[in-house]
């Protein structure tokens, strides 16, 4: 519940009415519509799942949005939330760690029925349970502009997937992204999933982590994966998969033409799972974004990923990190890249990995032909505190020498490297065009520094900010 005050609503109190009765398995009943709107008749041979519709649209769309809401909280015996009441006309609403319960989410939910203004609401770790999650559903069914839900922590369990998985083969929100991560969801879960995914086309992020899903769950979710037209990302982390899960996921991505990002990581893939991953890196031409991190993969399941990306023409970043792979393994991801002339890799994170010297000079050779790669690993054996220092020396500072010798602004630096002449470009062909370029030399560990510095979290590099700089 909000820490604020509680605030009294400021609607006068009306002769209460005795509702007829309603199932509320099929019906959403909103008390609040009794003082506040009046029910809408349907044209004749439409139907409705919810009885949330309101007749003077136009007024709540304005100055009866905070009073529906007040009004909602009287009747069904919570205290409003202040920060939802500022922020109800806002885009982005966070409502995460309100302690709102099944009660709270209810009213939240009534209110957001006729809202326009609200695109993303955060409502993680409230406790909402199966009633508040049916609100939710509900509201959504006559809310065609909520795009992005996060509902993650709620300890949904199997009722809570069973209502998402209804409402979701219904195809009938605006919703594109879902946060259902850390809800106690189990294999029986990922079935109802399977079935959700199989038939909704119109989500297109869907976030998985953080929950109990085993081997039969891998098969249903791989079962998922074969079918889905619409998934652009997936984050399925610490989860249990297993060999047969990890072989079941993969059998799914093989036949799988829309996903590009997918998170496995802190799972048990083993090189076996590595293996059936390599093979669909080989076939896939979808995927540009692939983390498994922490898998039990050791150089042997290195060995047929590296295969795979030998054909791959779509990936561009690989996550490794925390596998116990040793240099040989991270060399044969390189020569692996090296022998793809149309690799798009622009990241490999192995940045557990001590590498040497010689294995410095071969990644020197695999930038030559692909400038835009870059190799995240623990350190150089070997290499000298001077070394270090010459490596890491402020990118920025060089740049902007080389804007004062010639009277230029950095912004006209940063500029010069961008064909169009913007103020962004993807984070690929910024590296490449850094490394490329002869004006300020850099290795590609003072062009990893200016990334971070420069890049957004959408994968794009913006020097936009540096239009203050002086001549």
């Amino acid at each position: 519940m909000d820490n604020d005050e509680p605030l009294e609503p400021e609607i006068k109190d009306e002769p209460e009415t005795e509702p007829a009765a309603r199932n509320s398995d099929e019906t959403f009943y909103c008390e609040a519509e009794a003082s506040v709107a009046v029910e809408k008749e349907k044209p004749g041979g439409e139907s409705s799942e919810t009885d949330l519709e309101i007749e003077d649209t136009e007024k709540l769309f304005t100055t009866g949005q905070r009073e529906l809401y007040l009004e909602a909280c009287k009747l069904v015996g919570v205290v409003p939330v202040s920060y939802f009441i500022r922020n109800m006309e806002e885009s982005y609403v966070n409502l995460n760690h309100h302690g709102l319960g099944p009660s709270g989410t209810k009213a939240i939910a009534i209110a957001l029925v006729s809202n326009t203004s609200v695109v993303t609401l955060e409502l993680a770790d409230n406790c909402i349970m199966e009633e508040g999650t049916l609100s939710l559903v509900q509201m959504l069914q006559e809310n065609y502009y909520l795009q992005d839900l996060n509902i993650s922590n709620n300890d949904l369990g199997l009722k809570g997937a069973s209502t998402i998985s209804e409402f979701l083969q219904r195809n009938t929100s605006s919703l594109l992204n879902l946060q259902l991560s850390g809800n106690n969801f189990k294999d029986e879960s990922a079935e109802l999933f399977c079935q959700a995914f199989s038939a909704n086309y119109r989500i297109k992020t869907l976030d998985l982590s953080h929950n109990e899903f085993s081997d039969k769950g891998g098969e249903h979710l791989g079962q998922m994966l074969a079918l889905n037209i619409g998934l652009q990302s997936l984050d399925l982390s610490w989860n249990q998969f297993h060999t047969r899960g990890a072989v079941a996921l993969c059998n799914g991505l093989r036949a799988n033409v829309t996903l590009q990002k997918l998170d496995l990581s802190m799972n048990g893939f083993g090189n076996e799972g590595a293996t059936a991953l390599g093979e669909v890196l080989r076939l896939n031409n979808s995927l540009v974004y692939i983390d498994v991190s922490s898998n039990d993969i050791s150089n042997e399941g290195v060995i047929k990923i590296s295969k795979g990306l030998e054909f791959n023409e779509s990936l561009k970043v690989l996550k490794l990190f925390l596998n116990p792979v040793s240099m040989d393994g991270a060399t044969l991801l390189l020569l692996s890249i090296k022998r793809n002339p149309k690799s798009k890799m622009e990241e490999i994170d192995i940045s557990n990995v001590l590498v040497s010297e010689q294995f410095v000079k071969i990644l020197d050779g695999v930038c030559a032909i692909h400038p835009q790669l870059d190799v995240t690993y623990k350190a150089v054996q070997g290499f000298s505190a001077k070394k270090e220092l010459l490596l890491w020396t402020n990118p920025m500072k060089l740049i902007q020498s080389y804007a004062d010798q010639h009277q230029i602004t950095v912004i006209d630096f940063f500029k010069s490297l961008n064909p169009n002449g913007r103020m962004m470009m993807s984070v690929g062909d910024f590296r490449k065009a850094m490394i490329q370029q002869d004006k300020v030399p850099m290795n590609p560990y003072q062009v990893r520094e200016l990334i971070k510095k420069l890049a957004e979290k959408t994968g794009m590099v913006n020097f936009s900010f540096l239009k203050t700089e002086k001549r």
